[in-house]
């Protein structure tokens, strides 16, 4: 790697170096008000990255009203990872061109090139045509061009409010420098952590993995298989147990004007597509196995997945009829709904186990 952006590497260098060389002199003065202060625009800084630069603008998840994209906007000045309009650039050419040259910090380059070195080393491109929708909008327009500034007038309030309470060069440490390096690491965590060690349940074949414990400190960020295989939806944790609150902010804006247009993915929509996914990627690994397992097992794989196909496609059909019918008529289409939700979930859970167990035997990355 070869360092081309020496402003951003003196930059991150020096808040690095700042943190190790002012800790003896610190130390005495972490006070439970610094650690709350640290905390509250730790939360603020990096859910404004979460709901408002990667949901809204890079995902177009939702739209928001201007008085909430406001606050989202000022309050990623508090993260330091530059425009909603160049993170979301960048963002979007990583979705495009995930674990291939094209991604801007690509897992396949190595772990801590993923995690930080990329910010070094990379040459952006500058595509309008990419970010045409944010190009459009006044407000991240503004913020983009005047970056710096409001970012510099924000974490010098941020300061000076601290003072109020502990000693300036705590306030310094504990509420600007400390908190720009922990919404960075666990952004950055993103990159390289929820591309390395997780699980795979939603897309086999990209290198993004869910990650529950990285989740907790990114804000629900850190279910990121589900993220790249539905990327517009407004949730990451899906299940009701999922640590999820960029999410329920999001959701709970919605309630009071501030949110609409929420997007999300049925789970019937779900797992239809992870049927299709592993259907082809087992029948693709399998077609180089001939022995009398491999070839049941493709025959078992089509079959359940032509079943659950017909029995979700029935199922939705019904539920559009629900919608329009009379008083009467959805009575029977209760049952009948009832009925083709066992089947689905019977259809669903045979696919697992059988997935599964070929993964097993054949080896396979499940």
């Amino acid at each position: 790697m070869r360092i081309k952006n020496w402003d951003v590497f003196a930059f991150i260098t020096g808040y690095h170096l700042l943190l190790i060389a002012l800790l003896p002199w610190v130390a005495s003065m972490l006070t439970w008000g610094a650690a709350l202060w640290l905390l509250v625009t730790f939360i603020i800084g990096g859910i404004s990255i979460t709901a408002g630069y990667h949901r809204l603008y890079s995902h177009k998840a939702y739209s928001a009203h201007p008085i909430y994209e406001w606050g989202v906007l000022l309050g990623s000045t508090l993260a330091f990872q530059w425009s909603a309009l160049t993170w979301s650039h960048d963002h979007r050419i990583h979705h495009n061109h995930v674990d291939t040259d094209k991604d801007p910090y690509s897992i396949k380059k190595g772990f801590w090139y993923a995690h930080v070195f990329w910010l070094f080393d990379y040459q952006r491109e500058f595509q309008p045509k990419l970010v045409a929708d944010l190009l459009k909008n006044p407000r991240v327009v503004f913020q983009d061009k005047y970056y710096l500034p409001l970012a510099i007038l924000v974490n010098l309030a941020i300061f000076g409010i601290g003072c109020l309470f502990m000693h300036p060069l705590a306030s310094l440490y504990f509420g600007v420098i400390l908190r720009i390096a922990a919404i960075h690491h666990c952004t950055w965590f993103i990159n390289s952590l929820a591309h390395t060690i997780g699980s795979k349940t939603y897309a086999r074949e990209l290198s993004a993995v869910d990650n529950a414990l990285l989740a907790f400190v990114t804000f629900g960020e850190g279910y990121h298989n589900y993220h790249h295989a539905f990327a517009a939806d407004y949730r990451n944790g899906v299940r009701w147990y999922h640590f999820d609150p960029t999410k329920w902010l999001i959701w709970t804006a919605s309630k009071v004007g501030g949110t609409r247009s929420l997007k999300s993915i049925h789970t019937i929509k779900v797992q239809k597509a992870l049927v299709q996914k592993d259907k082809r990627l087992l029948l693709d690994h399998l077609k180089h196995e001939a022995d009398e397992m491999a070839t049941e097992l493709k025959v078992r794989l089509e079959e359940l997945a032509t079943r659950f196909e017909e029995t979700s496609l029935a199922l939705m059909a019904k539920a559009r009829e629900f919608k329009e019918a009379s008083k009467e008529r959805r009575k029977v289409l209760r049952r009948e709904m009832r009925r083709l939700r066992e089947e689905v979930r019977r259809h669903w859970n045979e696919w697992v186990e059988l997935t599964h167990m070929a993964a097993k035997q054949y080896h396979l990355a499940h």
